[in-house]
Order: C-alpha cells, then sequence, then structure tokens
C-alpha cells in the first residue's frame, strides 16, 4: 500500500451508544505496519454497569467486551466492524480529491491507495452510516460537518470530483459532508425536515438514466412487500437525484440518535478482496443463529434475492446487506442500493453466491436453496409469482411516478426488469 507522508499513528474510535445522542469513546486504533490494531479504552470497559448507557461491544463476535489489544481475524488488516464505519469507493475519491488534487488525479483512475486507512477516517465527513466516528482525540469530541449546501453546488462538486478537477474551497465544504458514505456512485447526505437522506446523483458515464431506474427498483421492491427504505425523486441544476431516507438515524427533542450497523461483509468475517466467497446461503445460516425473528428475516432475505434478479440487480454485494446491532441483538436493516444494473444480454451472474457455488441470476439458482430459508420449493415459486404480478402491473404507475420516458421504460423492461433468461 501506498501512504502518504502525512499518514496518522492512531485514531480514536466514538460510538453513539442506544438512545444516545451524544458521543463517548470506546477506544484506540493504532497502526502496526498495514494493520490496524484496536483496544477499548478503560472508561469505555466501565460503562458496563452504567445503568443509563452500558457499554456495548461494537461487535461482539469481533471486538467483544474485554481488555487488551484484538487479534484480527481471517487475515484481515482492520476489524470489520470498524472498517464498516470508514469510507467507500465515492468518499475516497472525495478525500483523494480533496488531499492529492494538485497532483492532477484524474476521475476513475484514481489509486486510492494513495492514503492509509486512518487518513480516511480521519479526513473523511463525521456523518457516516452506522454508530461510530473517527477522533484524533480521546477526550474532546469534534465533528466534521458541512454547512447546508444547495443541491446544484453538490452536483458541481460530484462532476469535479469525477473528472479529477480540484475543488475550490466553497465545493471541497459541499460535498465534504458525504465523503464518509459508502458506495460507489456520487452521493452526499442531506436533512430536510427531520429527517436525513442519501442523495445520489448520475454521473457523466451513464448509458441509462441510472437514478431513476433506481428509484423505480426501490418503489417497485416495497409495492412487493418487502421492507425497503423511503425514497424520493427530485432534480437540481437540471440533473435527476434520488433521495434515499435514512434508517439508522432517529431525530428525538435532543437530537439524533444513530444505530449500530453492521454489513454483512463483517458478519461473514471477510473484506473486499475475498468478498467473491460472500453467499445467501451463509447469510442465511447466520440469520437463523444470531438474528432476531430468524423465520421471518429468512423470508425476507429470499424475496429480497428474488427481487433482485427480477429487477436486475446484480450489485447485490456484501456491502449491500446488513444487520442492525444493540448490542445483544442483530436484526436486518431495511433494504438500500436496489440499483438495475446494465446489461448487454440476457446472461447474468449475481455478486454473491445462491446455491454452493452458483451466482446465475436465475430463478431455478433460487429454487434450489430455498429449503436454506426454511422455506419449501412451492413457498418459492408463490414468491416469484406474487412478485412478478405485481411488478407487471405497477410498473407504468411507477414509471409515471418518476417520469420515465417511453425510451428509458423500454430499455429497462424486459432486460433489467423481468429479463426472459431469469426463468431458462
Amino acid at each position: 500500500m501506498m501512504t502518504s507522508n502525512t499518514a496518522y499513528k492512531e485514531a480514536y474510535v466514538w460510538i453513539w451508544l442506544p438512545n444516545a445522542t451524544r458521543p463517548v469513546v470506546a477506544g484506540r486504533l493504532e497502526a502496526n505496519g498495514e494493520k490496524l490494531m484496536f483496544n477499548y479504552g478503560k472508561s469505555y470497559l466501565e460503562r458496563v454497569n452504567d445503568t443509563a448507557n452500558p457499554a456495548i461491544s461494537i461487535y461482539e463476535e469481533e471486538l467483544p467486551l474485554k481488555g487488551g489489544e484484538f487479534p484480527l481475524i481471517n487475515g484481515l488488516s482492520v476489524p470489520g466492524c470498524i472498517r464498516d464505519g470508514s469510507p467507500d469507493a465515492w468518499g475516497r475519491r472525495v478525500i483523494i480529491n480533496k488531499k492529492l488534487g494538485v497532483l492532477g488525479v484524474k476521475g476513475k483512475g484514481v489509486d486510492t491507495t494513495q492514503l492509509d486507512e486512518l487518513s480516511y477516517m480521519l479526513e473523511s465527513g463525521s456523518d457516516r452510516i452506522g454508530a461510530l466516528d473517527f477522533q484524533k482525540s480521546a477526550t474532546e469530541y469534534v465533528p466534521r460537518l458541512s454547512a447546508n449546501v444547495p443541491l446544484g453546488e453538490l452536483l458541481e462538486s460530484a462532476e469535479r470530483v469525477e473528472k479529477g478537477i480540484p475543488l475550490t474551497s466553497e465545493l471541497d465544504l459541499a460535498l465534504f459532508h458525504g465523503s464518509s458514505l459508502g458506495g460507489a456512485r456520487p452521493k452526499v447526505s442531506i436533512e430536510d425536515q427531520n429527517k436525513k437522506y442519501i442523495a445520489k446523483f448520475s454521473t457523466g458515464s451513464d448509458i441509462y438514466n441510472v437514478v431513476k431506474a433506481e428509484f423505480v427498483a426501490m418503489r417497485l421492491a416495497k409495492e412487493v412487500g418487502l421492507n425497503v427504505a423511503p425514497v424520493k425523486i427530485t432534480s437540481a441544476a437540471g440533473k435527476d437525484l434520488v433521495l434515499i431516507e435514512r434508517f439508522d438515524r432517529i431525530k428525538v427533542d435532543a437530537g439524533w440518535q444513530r444505530k449500530s450497523m453492521l454489513s454483512a461483509l463483517t458478519l461473514f468475517g471477510l473484506d473486499e478482496m475475498m468478498a467473491r466467497y460472500a453467499s445467501y446461503e451463509i447469510l442465511a445460516e447466520i440469520i437463523r443463529h444470531k438474528f432476531t425473528k430468524p423465520k421471518e428475516t429468512l423470508e425476507e432475505l429470499f424475496s429480497r434475492l428474488v427481487f433482485n434478479i427480477q429487477c436486475g440487480n446484480t450489485d447485490d454485494h456484501a456491502r449491500n446487506h446488513a444487520a442492525f446491532w444493540n448490542g445483544t441483538d442483530m436484526s436486518l436493516t431495511p433494504a438500500y442500493d436496489i440499483c438495475p444494473q446494465g446489461r448487454s444480454g440476457n446472461e447474468a451472474s449475481q455478486a454473491m453466491l445462491i446455491s454452493d457455488d452458483n451466482r446465475s441470476s436465475k430463478l431455478t439458482t433460487c429454487l434450489k436453496t430455498a429449503h436454506n430459508f426454511l422455506l419449501s420449493e412451492n413457498d418459492a415459486k408463490v414468491i416469484f409469482e406474487k412478485q412478478k404480478s405485481i411488478i407487471t402491473e405497477r410498473w407504468d404507475d411507477i414509471c409515471d411516478e418518476a417520469e420515465l420516458s417511453q425510451i428509458e421504460r423500454k430499455y429497462l423492461w424486459g432486460r433489467q426488469f423481468l429479463n426472459p433468461f431469469i426463468v431458462q
């Protein structure tokens, strides 16, 4: 890994405990070569018996509540539950632009290994997914936030990052707020009427209207009965945006509460380099043993898998599945990031394995693994037909909501949505 000359040596992990509106310091990350080692702080461990806000483990399987430095599992370079709070591809590009833009790095070709992991944690915004944040101090919490900025300015900022053009100081502030969010597409976190949203933008390389396609998929997911994050479609500066309501934030009189989240990648004990081994079958097994309401959760996950196939979302990788964690129990978060992917032919594969080593985007593949979700073949077929029927019935109305043109509808229908290949 190439690192900058200003690589950080340590960071303090702060956490919002359940129902709290202010964070407390949980522990310290220390660089040991290319690895980041974690240990809980003494003051945090002493909170175990606090009746008002007792300490919880960041994730029991990986960082149980006890003293000392934790060994890294499965060859990881940083605990997965902590890596979940670090920015992904888009956020890293924003930070690279901010820190190294003068070097003329260009768009998607940017090498995100030019900075070390602690730099990404400490240089990104504080309103990150889940309940963690990273600070230079163990005693003073200083949030890295930006002012409310018009969406038009955010779009201009995103375009400059895409092209590898350094941001002005004003535009730097405009996009910085979204630098801690996951995913690869341009996005930013915004607040409106006591709710927080992730706003996703189109990119210059889109060959179809990805923003509207995601809105349609998310709306249809709700129509077929999935537990999915609410979405809205809007526009700014002549460009479309989809607003996805954040389910990891709760507004109360005293401020904002944050809900702790764990990605499926963390539940698997894997990192991005090993993500090809992630599978729905293993996730189903984890749910059976460790989640609340396992039977209902298994049917929900199976239904999400089926819907991903029926709407052409092949980007269902292990960071696009997540669980809430309250220190004792896990539960599946609402679905998010359901976005039909570009497709030139019929044949396609899901990002996660479905049955054994098979990831083929077919309903027959789902049928073979239904028993792992405590479903019979007949149960699975009922889900197939119900979703297909509702997608077909509600297609025009949802496309009308998105103001999709007839050309855009024809592009998506039968290619991404209900592609004939899925039933072959």
